[in-house]
């Protein structure tokens, strides 16, 4: 951390900050056709936030068409493999040179703390844009083999138009992770960001043309999920949707899918990642692991620990060791503090439905072990303190839905046979882990799990060399890796016979 980043120091940039609201669309700023705009107020203190254009159809229709004009000219998809490499790593430089104005729009539109902001989804961005610009010199096509008088080239070629729409709890990160490979692929792409986080990813695009990309080939249209999401999911001329967020909504976008023109559908949707720590695990590593698993940005994290499932004869003490961890290392604190690990929730609305639903698991008979309350109601803000239940059943509504806050549900159990039961026993399969220094049952038990991704004695790690996505109704696709690309492109074979 640089010394200069103080309270002060944050607050004095934020005081000089241009917060532009307008959608990104054929390389240029544009109001929404109506003139209408629409505010939220910034989760950190409760304030109003900027003003945004509220997209609706006229406003998606005129960024797809910009997105057609663009791949069909073939302004981007027709350039020297190099050329494009260029202007991608360009874009990675600018994105990580402008890295404390894209941590300050981050910061207010989802009030994590800005030094994560800073050091972590403005870092994975550009990481994310360079992994796959340095990817587009090294896509081959393939000869397939046949007789001696003819020849198969199987080529990979770009969908057309994707459509993205994006989640608010890591905007930057995962506008990454779909903008990289469907660009590097030779795709456009309309992005959508959630109606809470649009700042940093109309900040993207202005950056994306400085760096040399043709203008339509990056697209934000900002607005509500039913204004201005589902007439992109519906748009006839759209290819494909990549969409990251609630299983909820994954599911209209596959209705949208299939109402329109059967377009592609790639979903990363939610979780409820168990976390598995057998009696003879390290427990000060599976503590430091469950308190950052679950409560790491507020506790919303699709593929957050959020159960941790404990074999009963050391229940008591990890949760005492939890709690440790929780108090000393994640303090949560205002976004411009120095100290904060954690910051605040969402929004408004969201703070009342955790609260809610930590009521709700009260009167099912979840006990409280510490935490999970409002604090910090001085700020206006909207914060929730990290904390746990225990005892608990896999039936319970806190074990069973997606909290997306900082609530850990603590499930004791006495076998591995019965560990592996609940583990399974829900309808997501994002993540999981298990904490054991046995590795025959490690690796038996992992590769039991139904996950997208699991992890030995360790949780949340990761690069962008492995592909995340989910198992079940955590959706199907995966961003990141290389395997990230083959999701917005599709074979051509081309046969040519001879004699």
């Amino acid at each position: 951390m640089t010394e200069t980043y103080t309270r002060d120091y944050w607050e004095r940039a934020l005081s000089s900050l241009k917060l532009e609201g307008r959608h990104f669309i054929d390389g240029d700023y544009r109001a929404a056709v109506s003139g209408e705009t629409f505010t939220r107020n910034r989760p950190m203190d409760g304030k109003p936030g900027a003003a945004l254009a509220r997209g609706g159809v006229v406003d998606i229709d005129a960024a797809v068409a910009s997105a057609r004009v663009a791949f069909e000219t073939g302004v981007w998809r027709k350039k020297e493999p190099l050329e494009k490499k260029k202007i991608m790593l360009k874009w990675a430089e600018l994105i990580s040179a402008h890295g404390e104005e894209l941590a300050m729009l981050e910061t207010l539109d989802v009030g994590k703390p800005v030094l994560a902001s800073l050091n972590v989804d403005v870092r994975l961005c550009a990481d994310g844009i360079q992994f796959y610009g340095e990817m587009i010199d090294k896509l081959y096509d393939e000869i397939a083999p046949t007789g001696p008088n003819a020849r198969a080239l199987v080529r990979k070629v770009p969908l057309g138009v994707i459509g993205a729409i994006t989640p608010w709890n890591y905007p930057m990160i995962i506008d990454a992770w779909k903008l990289g490979p469907a660009i590097a692929a030779g795709n456009s792409v309309v992005l959508k960001p959630a109606e809470q986080s649009s700042l940093s990813a109309i900040r993207l695009a202005a950056l994306a043309v400085e760096a040399g990309l043709p203008a339509g080939v990056f697209n934000v249209v900002t607005g509500y999920g039913e204004e201005a999401g589902k007439p992109l999911a519906l748009h006839m001329d759209v290819d494909m949707i990549a969409f990251t967020g609630s299983t909820e909504v994954g599911k209209l976008i596959m209705g949208y899918a299939a109402q329109s023109n059967v377009k592609r559908v790639a979903l990363e949707l939610g979780g409820k990642s168990p976390l598995v720590v057998f009696e003879d695990a390290d427990l000060d590593a599976a503590a430091s692991a469950v308190a950052w698993g679950c409560f790491y940005n507020s506790g919303e994290t699709c593929h957050a620990s959020t159960r941790l499932l404990v074999q009963r004869s050391v229940q008591d003490k990890l949760i005492e060791k939890i709690e440790a961890v929780t108090k000393s290392d994640i303090a949560l604190a205002h976004p411009f503090e120095p100290s904060a690990q954690i910051g605040a929730l969402i929004e408004e609305a969201h703070m009342a439905k955790v609260l809610g639903m930590i009521a709700a698991g009260e009167k099912e008979g979840a006990r409280r072990a510490f935490g999970a309350e409002q604090v910090l109601p001085e700020t206006g803000g909207y914060y929730i303190s990290p904390g746990v239940f225990v005892d608990m059943t896999n039936d319970m509504s806190l074990a069973r839905q997606e909290i997306f806050g900082p609530v850990l549900a603590a499930i004791p159990f006495d076998t591995e046979e019965e560990a592996l039961r609940i583990a399974n026993d829900t309808i997501y399969g994002l993540a999981g882990a298990v904490f054991t220094r046995d590795m025959d049952r490690a690796h038996r038990f992992s590769e039991a799990l139904h996950a997208g991704t699991v992890w030995i004695n360790t949780y949340d790690m990761s690069n962008f060399s492995t592909p995340f996505g989910g198992f079940k109704q955590s959706g199907f696709g995966r961003d990141r890796s290389v395997h990230a690309i083959d999701k917005y492109c599709d074979y051509e074979t081309i046969w040519q016979q001879f004699g």
